[in-house]
Order: C-alpha cells, then sequence, then structure tokens
C-alpha cells in the first residue's frame, strides 16, 4: 500500500514551547542495543593452511582455540563455533564458520555449493522464525552470515577457476571481503600487481565484491579510500615479539621481522578498521536488507506469493493468501471427487469379481449335484441289477435243495 498523499499533505513542522524529552531516543535506542548484546557472524572460506584461524585470532585478540583441519576429507564441511566476547559494556556473540578441505578434493567443481548450502539454510532458519504465528524474533540466535572472507593463495599468478567460481555464486548471498592471505610470501612490487590482477579478474568475470559504503559523510572519506586497498593483503600471527617497548604480534623470519599492525607490513590494520571498527553494522544491515530479502522474496515466490497477479495489477498478502485457501480447498475438493469416483469404480470391479466369483461357484455347485445324481442313478441301477440277480439265484438254489433231498 503506498503512501497517502491526503496525510501527508497534512503534516505541518510546529515548534515546542519547551523541553519534551524525545530528544533521548538515540540514547534509548544506544542502550538497549548494549542490553540486548550484538550478534556477527563470518564465514572464512580458503584452502587449508592460509592461515584462517590464526587471522581470525589476530583481528579479535584472542585465541579461539581451533583444531587443526584434516587435508583428505572427500567433500567440503563447514564447522561454525559461537563465541561470546566483551569489550568494555558491548558484548558481542561472535559466529566463525570455517570451511574444512576446501580446495584439497582433486574435482573442486562441487566445492562452492556446500557452502550455498550452509547460507541459504541459515536464511530459511530465519525466514521460517519470521513466518511463524507466534514469532521470538527478539531472542532469536541470529545465524545468517554478514561477511564471507575469502582467503586468495598468494600465488602471484592471479584468481584460480575455484575462486572466480565460488565468489560469482556466493556474491548474490553474502558480503564478500577478499584478502590476499599470508602476503609476506610476495614482494611489494608483486603484490600490487597481484592486486591489480585480482580486481581485474573480478571485474571481468562479473564479481561483485561488497564495497565500502561511501554514503555516509562520517566515514565516506576513510572507505572510499580503503575501497582502491581492496583485496586486503594480511598477515596474522599468535606469537609477539618485542619492538622498542611494546609486544607485537609478529611473524619472526631469518631475514627480519613482519608486524602484523604495522601497516607498512601489511594490509591487516586496514581490513580490522573496515571490518569491525567503521563497518561491520553496515554489513548486518545490508545482509537482511539486501542478501536476506533477496532469498526471502525468491522463497516467498516459490510458495505462490508475489506482490503482482498474473495481469501485473497489485495484490496483497491477504489476497494472495484467500486465493492459495481457495485454490488448495478446490485442490481438496478435485482430489476427494477422484477418489471417490475411484472408490465407486473399485467397489464396481469387487462387486463384478464377486459375482463372477458366485457365478463359477454356482456353476461348480451345479456340476457337483449332477456328477452327485449321476453317481446316485448308477449305484441304483446297481443295486437294482444286484437284486435281479438275487431273485434269480434264489429259486435255482432252492430247486437244487429240493432235488438233493430227494
Amino acid at each position: 500500500m503506498g503512501p497517502n498523499p491526503e496525510v501527508e499533505a497534512s503534516i505541518r513542522n510546529l515548534k515546542l514551547s519547551g523541553h519534551v524529552g524525545f530528544d533521548s531516543l538515540p540514547d534509548q535506542l544506544v542502550n538497549k542495543s548494549v542490553q540486548n548484546g550484538f550478534v556477527f557472524n563470518i564465514l572464512c572460506i580458503g584452502e587449508t593452511g592460509l592461515g584462517k584461524s590464526t587471522l581470525m585470532d589476530s583481528l579479535f585478540n584472542t585465541s579461539f582455540e581451533s583444531t587443526p583441519s584434516p587435508h583428505n576429507l572427500p567433500t567440503v564441511k563447514l564447522k561454525a563455533h559461537t563465541y561470546e566476547l566483551q569489550e568494555s559494556n558491548v558484548r558481542l556473540k561472535l559466529t566463525i564458520c570455517d570451511t574444512v578441505g576446501y580446495g584439497d578434493q582433486i574435482n573442486k567443481e562441487d566445492s562452492f555449493k556446500a557452502v550455498v548450502d550452509y547460507i541459504d539454510a541459515q536464511f530459511e532458519a530465519y525466514l521460517q522464525e519470521e513466518l511463524k504465528i507466534k514469532r521470538s524474533l527478539s531472542t532469536y540466535h541470529d545465524s545468517r552470515t554478514h561477511v564471507c572472507l575469502y582467503f586468495i593463495c598468494p600465488t602471484g599468478h592471479g584468481l584460480k577457476s575455484i575462486d572466480l567460481v565460488c565468489m560469482k555464486k556466493l556474491d548474490t548471498k553474502v558480503n564478500i571481503i577478499p584478502i590476499i592471505a599470508k602476503a609476506d610470501t610476495i614482494s611489494k612490487t608483486e603484490l600490487q600487481k597481484f592486486k591489480s590482477k585480482i580486481i581485474s579478474e573480478l571485474a571481468n568475470n562479473g564479481v561483485h565484491i561488497y564495497q565500502f559504503p561511501t554514503d555516509d559523510d562520517t566515514v565516506a572519506e576513510v572507505n572510499t579510500s580503503m575501497n582502491a586497498h581492496v583485496p586486503f593483503a594480511v598477515v596474522g600471527s599468535t606469537d609477539f615479539v618485542r619492538v622498542g617497548n611494546k609486544m607485537m604480534r609478529s611473524r619472526q623470519y631469518p631475514w627480519g621481522t613482519v608486524q602484523v599492525e604495522n601497516e607498512s607490513h601489511c594490509d591487516f590494520v586496514k581490513l580490522r578498521e573496515m571490518l569491525i571498527r567503521t563497518n561491520m553494522e553496515d554489513m548486518r544491515e545490508k545482509t537482511h536488507g539486501r542478501h536476506y530479502e533477496l532469498y526471502r522474496k525468491k522463497r516467498l515466490e516459490q510458495m505462490g506469493f508475489s506482490d503482482v497477479d498474473s495481469e501485473n495489477k497489485p495484490v496483497s498478502f491477504q489476497q494472495t493468501y484467500e486465493t492459495k485457501i481457495s485454490n488448495h480447498l478446490q485442490e481438496l475438493q478435485q482430489r476427494e471427487d477422484e477418489m471417490r469416483q475411484m472408490f465407486v469404480v473399485r467397489v464396481k470391479e469387487k462387486e463384478a469379481e464377486l459375482k463372477e466369483s458366485e457365478k463359477e461357484l454356482h456353476a461348480k455347485f451345479d456340476k457337483l449335484k449332477k456328477d452327485h445324481t449321476e453317481e446316485k442313478k448308477k449305484l441304483e441301477e446297481i443295486s437294482q441289477e444286484d437284486r435281479r440277480r438275487d431273485h434269480r439265484i434264489q429259486p435255482q438254489e432252492a430247486a437244487a435243495a429240493t432235488a438233493a433231498d430227494v
């Protein structure tokens, strides 16, 4: 239903004669949000051994104590773990999902399917909660994926086919941020060429990655600058090395030390700034307002719901629901009629079978009766013949006995 122009025309701007208090609404919203806590879900995609777990430890400055992944899995498995984090008075329920065995199979053609199925399953779970009569969305644990960190192998030669195929399948379902893993294994000159080649290949193949928003003046400048640094070349580490008077996350090599949080060494700080400190809420909003809405639209259309009818005229949800109920009742009535007709046909067939069986039984009975009559007649004839023979024999025996007496 569109806006009512008459109502809009009646809106007037008024001045307050004194303080009312609704200027505290932003504070109320902040307090309520802090009280409820926040949810953020990260999907890490990349081949085994690219440092996904180490980077997560570095980003959130903790140890998630993840177990090493095997290299011999026949298919890709997704493992999600949820953690409760707190910084100051802000609580964050963080879910990290890892793609175990991704890229380890000889045939990598279907590697993306498990990932797509996982993302869709989280959307479906939220949709089913949303469609319930008694919903509990305020307490529901939202497991929808807010960002996908796609780890690119630092080959320096461009993206692999599996990278392009997977990101293309996911770019309408999740916010994708491509990152070059273990960036300390290639030189700075090669790294810049590698970044340019990755961006070129993504554009040529129509892969849409997440763009840091530039419509908010407070972050427009920094986000515009950071968009030019994607894909981020990152290094993670669980080791701390003393640099000056501070202990810094670093990787120690014979030729020197790579500092994780040194922006001249890698883009780790830029990634953390964009992912956590600046755009986390935007990713949550885009997940709900763009990716989930697209999934919801497709699923409702599959269920038979639409905003327009067959003539492209606007139709309300209630009208669609009533139409579906009517169609469903008609279908039930049709099925009932078909079942009734089928029942009548089967009853008639059974009656015909019973009549045929009865006819056969009567025929058998008549035959048995006839056979019995004939047998009885034969027995009577034999009996009569025996009696006649007895009558002939008795006078002869009497005569013979008389002659013997004489």
